[in-house]
C-alpha cells in the first residue's frame, strides 16, 4: 500500500511538472484516439461551446469556465492570488495541462472500472449528498433578501456600539530608579517641557522623539496590548485629561510618567461607510435563521435516530 501511494505521488508530481503532452504514455493517449468500446461519454451537447473533447468527454464552456472561476477562489483564499488565470493564455494553458489531463485519467479510471468499487461508489454518493446539500441551501439563501430599511435601523439601533474608540496621543518617560522619576516629575510641576525632559532622562525607545507615541486606543483584548495592563489602565483613566501629566507608576521596564497630549472623542461611523458591512451582517444572520429553521421543520417529519453509544 504504501509503495502504491509512493507510485501514485511520483505520477501526480511528473504531471505538474512535465505537462500531459511531455509523458509518453499520455502523448499517446492524446495522440490516438481510442476505440468505441474504450469511450464512455455522451454526445456533443446541443447549443452549447464546446473547448475540448477527449475520446466522447466533452468539455463546455461553461464547465469551464466553472473550474476556473473555483480555481481562482482557491489560489486567492491562499495568499497567492497572482497564480490566478486572469489571461487567455493561462487558461488554455490550465485547459490542456489540467483540465484534459483529468479527463483522461477519469476514462482510464473507467475503463478499469475503478468506478465501480464499492468504496468509490460510497465516496461518490457522499459527495453527492454534499452537491445537493449545498444547491439546496443555495436556493433556500437566494430567497433572501435585506432592505435598506432593515440596514438603517440597524444602525440607528446600534449607533453607540458602532462609534469608533476613543483615541490618545501619549508621550512617555522611563526612568530606571524611582529617584529619578521623582526628579523629573518635580521639573514638570514647575513647568518643564516634558518632550525636552523625555530626550533627557528617558530609557525608552520614544526618547528620541520626545517620548511620542502618537495615537493609541484602549485595545480591549489584553493579549493585543503591546504596553502592560496597569499602561492603559493609567493613559485611558477619566481622569487624566488633556494636556494633563500622570503620577509616577511602576511597570516591568522602569518607572512611568505619561502625559495626554491630545484626545480625540469616539464619533459614530457614517452610515454609508458602515452600510455593506451591515447589510452582509444582516443577510447572514437571516440565513442562518432560515437554515437553522429549514433544518427544525424538516427534522420533525422525518425519523431521525443518533446512536450516541457508538461514537468513539
Amino acid at each position: 500500500m504504501k509503495a502504491w501511494r509512493v507510485l501514485v505521488f511520483c505520477l501526480v508530481v511528473s504531471l505538474g511538472i512535465l505537462g500531459c503532452d511531455k509523458i509518453p504514455f499520455l502523448k499517446s493517449l492524446t495522440s490516438k484516439p481510442r476505440s468505441a468500446s474504450h469511450s464512455r461519454g455522451g454526445t456533443p451537447p446541443v447549443g452549447e461551446t464546446v473547448v475540448a473533447r477527449v475520446g466522447n468527454f466533452y468539455i463546455t464552456a461553461k464547465e469551464f469556465n466553472k473550474e476556473v472561476e473555483n480555481y481562482n477562489v482557491l489560489v486567492t483564499a491562499q495568499g497567492v492570488p497572482q497564480n490566478k488565470l486572469d489571461t487567455r493564455d493561462k487558461k488554455i494553458s490550465y485547459l490542456r495541462n489540467e483540465i484534459v489531463r483529468k479527463y483522461i485519467l477519469y476514462q482510464e479510471a473507467l475503463d478499469r472500472g475503478i468506478d465501480k468499487k464499492p468504496e468509490v461508489i460510497k465516496d461518490v454518493e457522499r459527495s453527492k449528498v454534499n452537491i445537493v446539500v449545498s444547491e439546496l441551501l443555495k436556493e433556500e439563501l437566494d430567497k433572501i433578501q435585506v432592505s435598506s430599511q432593515e440596514v438603517e435601523d440597524f444602525y440607528n439601533q446600534n449607533k453607540e456600539l458602532l462609534r469608533e474608540p476613543e483615541q490618545r496621543r501619549i508621550s512617555e518617560i522611563v526612568t530606571t530608579t524611582e529617584d529619578e522619576a521623582k526628579q523629573v516629575y518635580i521639573e514638570l510641576l514647575r513647568g518643564g517641557d516634558f518632550a525636552a525632559l523625555a530626550r533627557q532622562y528617558s530609557k525608552s525607545d520614544s526618547a528620541s522623539k520626545g517620548g511620542d507615541l502618537g495615537f493609541i486606543e484602549l485595545e480591549l483584548d489584553p493579549k493585543k496590548r503591546v504596553k502592560p495592563d496597569k499602561f492603559y489602565e493609567v493613559a485611558f483613566s477619566p481622569t487624566l485629561e488633556e494636556g494633563n501629566i500622570s503620577s509616577i507608576f511602576k511597570l516591568p521596564e522602569g518607572y512611568y510618567i505619561i502625559k495626554v497630549t491630545t484626545i480625540k472623542k469616539p464619533e459614530p461611523k457614517a452610515l454609508s461607510e458602515l452600510w455593506n458591512n451591515i447589510k452582509n451582517l444582516i443577510l447572514f444572520e437571516k440565513q442562518q435563521k432560515a437554515i437553522a429553521d429549514l433544518a427544525g421543520r424538516l427534522a420533525g417529519e422525518i425519523q431521525v435516530e443518533v446512536y450516541e453509544g457508538k461514537v468513539e
